[in-house]
């Protein structure tokens, strides 16, 4: 016998888990539908060069590869060869920028996806870090510009969902990367590859610690001097906590600067989506400049943003993106910008889970009708269909046995009304409805048991029933 056990980094639900996890797909999905984001889907595997393009970090390493028997066989006959012809996703991004640049003359532009599928990544397994995992995404493609008051909405976007989620509090917090290598400008740092390498090492702040980040700054592997290294850490450290906070903190910065053009374009672009976020309604205690937030992957050129839990700083971002400007660039000549956010559900899920900010969900089954009698299966079968034309989720137990057997099935099932249609029923022309949830039961004309299970199913249960 052979053990059955999952893969390593998956994450594989009860039904009363997957139902809670569909419900925020369907929060998500009505949260991007809202903002006028329309739905596409792409394969979960692209051609190896076409994937590979422009990832940048450490993206490259974590790659899962498809070989198919004749390519392994034809790999390790030509160890030389090179890669697979073939890969796993690693993002929705990267093949979304393969996507408008494919149906570039088929779209209308500014183009507003929304995508909500698995990605895969080969890093080590730990616990809430998978290998497969549910992204949401969205993002606003432009052709030949996109202003940054479209940055503001994917802000907007998150704010709406996670409200909806009801988690808990939470603050969206901002940064632009324009800004950031303008300040390294100004610190002399002009080289874009140290630029890049230092935003890494400032995106690591809150897992290592300024210490640490100090000590790789001035190392051997970067070198920059120590006065360079305290004003990094010094800007990093920034925080807002109000929008006039917020807005008089760019005009601090921005009057310090030695003149960098790049960190001027930051700072109005960021005080563009500061007040264009205010103007679309969000709260300004939900969202905050956090000069930290700079985002691993190169691809990011301008706003960035990471979504926080105010009670549980433990669970980290639970929602991302930003800016990129040129990674449509490698598959197309026209300028296509954009801007996007992703939410990874599977990782977001399993960590509220294990915070007890989520719980299982009932049954999607609203009705057991049971059989007491093979004779009056007919009847069971007719009224589950009538239920189920109400729009009532009803199962129908085919195969009988004792009444109590069949009610201990429906609550162990979570099922929490059951129509009982009896010898008595069937010949008063009623059905008696035992529900579950209340540990009580009423009798209702067979002709009535619809609109009488819709009020049942609208009540609240703390209220009592109205008889």
């Amino acid at each position: 016998m052979i053990k059955p056990r999952t893969a390593p980094g998956t994450l594989e639900l009860l039904p009363t888990e997957q139902i809670a996890f569909q419900r925020m797909l369907d929060v998500i999905r009505s949260g991007y539908e809202r903002f006028g984001f329309l739905p596409i889907e792409t394969p979960a595997y692209e051609v190896t060069d076409v994937l590979l393009t422009k990832t940048g970090g450490e993206t490259e390493r974590q790659v899962l590869f498809v070989q198919s028997t004749g390519a392994l066989e034809k790999a390790a006959a030509n160890p030389a060869a090179g890669l697979p012809d073939l890969a796993l996703r690693f993002d929705l991004t990267v093949p979304l920028a393969r996507y408008v640049a494919e149906h570039e003359h088929q779209l209308t532009f500014p183009f507003r996806r929304y995508q909500m599928q698995r990605v895969y990544r080969g890093e080590r397994p730990q616990r809430g870090r998978f290998r497969e995992f549910y992204q949401c995404d969205i993002d606003i493609i432009g052709k030949d510009g996109l202003s940054s008051r479209h940055d503001a909405e994917c802000p907007a976007v998150i704010h709406t969902i996670f409200t909806d989620l009801a988690i808990g509090p939470f603050t969206v917090q901002l940064n632009n990367r324009k800004l950031m290598r303008g300040y390294f400008e100004d610190l002399g740092l002009t080289d874009a590859d140290l630029q890049v390498t230092v935003l890494r090492e400032v995106d690591k702040l809150d897992k290592r610690g300024a210490d640490a980040v100090r000590q790789t700054l001035v190392g051997e592997g970067l070198g920059l001097s120590e006065e360079a290294a305290d004003a990094v850490l010094a800007l990093v450290a920034v925080r807002s906590t109000s929008h006039q906070e917020a807005l008089a903190l760019l005009d601090r910065v921005l009057g310090e600067s030695r003149g960098s053009e790049l960190l001027a374009t930051g700072v109005a672009e960021l005080r563009e989506v500061l007040t264009v976020l205010r103007d679309l309604g969000v709260p300004e205690s939900d969202y905050a400049l956090n000069f930290s937030i700079a985002r691993g992957l190169d691809y990011y050129t301008g706003t960035v943003y990471e979504t926080t839990l105010d009670d549980h700083p433990e669970i980290g971002s639970v929602c991302s993106g930003g800016r990129y400007d040129d990674l449509a660039g490698q598959y197309t000549k026209s300028t296509l910008p954009g801007v996007g956010m992703s939410i990874g559900l599977s990782r977001l899920f399993w960590q509220l889970r294990e915070a007890g900010l989520v719980q299982t969900a009932e049954s999607t089954v609203q009705v057991l009708v049971p059989q007491l009698d093979e004779a009056h299966l007919p009847q069971c079968l007719a009224l589950a269909t009538d239920l189920r034309q109400g729009g009532i989720n009803t199962e129908v137990v085919l195969d009988g046995g004792k009444l109590g057997k069949q009610l201990k099935y429906a609550d162990r099932a979570g099922i929490r009304f059951v129509a009982i249609l009896g010898e008595q029923e069937v010949g008063a022309g009623t059905v008696t409805i035992k529900d579950l949830r209340r540990q009580d039961q009423f009798s209702v004309a067979r002709d009535e048991i619809v609109p009488a299970l819709r009020v049942e199913l609208a009540q609240p249960l703390d209220l009592p029933r109205d008889d």
